[in-house]
């Protein structure tokens, strides 16, 4: 068995996780295979001494990784994808951050989760991805990396400001949002940044996306859930010549009445899901579901 190792290192929380993950493996003759930098990162912290082989592209991954196991939270997972993109290979989140929907693994036990692996008693959850495309072409968007895990958003850049988001669905136009931006979000998305600002929750499975206003002005603008086949377009204006578009993490500067255009990518992303460690269950645990006492 062969696996991909990726991570963040904070010292409080993620030694402790990569010691019991380096000798659990070590111990059940899983080949592990560690991001360069990563690798570098944990020798430097002589956390590990031992020669690894390493990858540092998604190139690099191939049918013969079982998956890649991502130490973090859910922005490292995000990051983590741009390495997957559409190998096919799985990733399972260990979660060594505070509010993670996405790496469900608790650092408690981890042992017990790891066997899981070595059993290979877990299930693929498909993550919808989506695609970004600029008319006029802008060099500071990635071909390569035009995609996002969570959400597409565009936002104000130099000004404080509203800026004009005209949105239109398939070609049709459905509004224009005077607000500090425009979240479109996936399914996997929704319990991020589109639900700070009062979108609703999709679970995983859920064909569809989520359009959600940031602070608008026009207060009758809501957040609306739509096919996730649709393609969506957007040309932004404001007093700034330009404003910001992030995919995830990622954020470029794009000029005013450049045209956006966003659509559903043609290869998911696979997540694994151990048992007991359910999208409801973390639900329950991180938005504290059930824990009024007069229930």
């Amino acid at each position: 068995m062969k696996v991909a190792i990726y991570g963040q290192y904070y010292q409080n929380s993620t030694e402790p996780i990569i010691k019991d993950i380096f000798i659990f493996f070590n111990s059940n003759n899983v080949e592990m295979v560690i991001e360069e930098n990563f690798l570098k990162m944990l020798y430097e912290k002589q956390l590990i001494t031992k020669e690894y082989k390493t990858f540092s592209a998604s190139t690099s991954l191939d049918d013969s990784f079982v998956m890649l196991i991502s130490i973090g939270g859910d922005g490292t997972i995000l990051r983590a994808a741009t390495l997957v993109r559409n190998s096919g290979v799985p990733i399972l989140g260990i979660n060594a951050g505070r509010l993670g929907f996405l790496a469900t693994v608790p650092k408690e036990s981890i042992d017990n989760f790891l066997q899981f692996v070595i059993d290979k008693n877990y299930t693929i959850s498909e993550r919808t991805l989506l695609s970004l495309s600029c008319d006029p072409k802008n060099d500071a968007i990635e071909e390569d990396l035009n995609f996002a895990m969570n959400e597409v958003t565009v936002s104000r850049k130099d000004t404080t400001s509203m800026i004009t988001v005209d949105t239109y669905l398939n070609n049709e136009y459905l509004n224009s949002y005077w607000a500090d931006g425009l979240i479109i979000s996936t399914p996997t998305g929704s319990t991020g940044y589109s639900l700070s600002c009062g979108g609703p929750i999709l679970t995983p499975n859920v064909e569809s996306l989520v359009i959600t206003p940031i602070a608008p002005h026009n207060l009758n603008a809501r957040p609306l859930v739509i096919p996730d086949n649709t393609e969506i377009k957007l040309r932004v204006s404001g007093r700034e010549d330009q404003y910001l578009v992030s995919l995830d993490s990622r954020i470029a500067s794009v000029r005013n009445e450049s045209v956006l255009t966003i659509t559903k990518t043609n290869f998911k992303i696979k997540m694994i899901e151990i048992p007991g460690e359910t999208f409801l269950k973390t639900l329950r645990n991180k938005l504290l579901w059930g824990e009024d006492k007069r229930n």
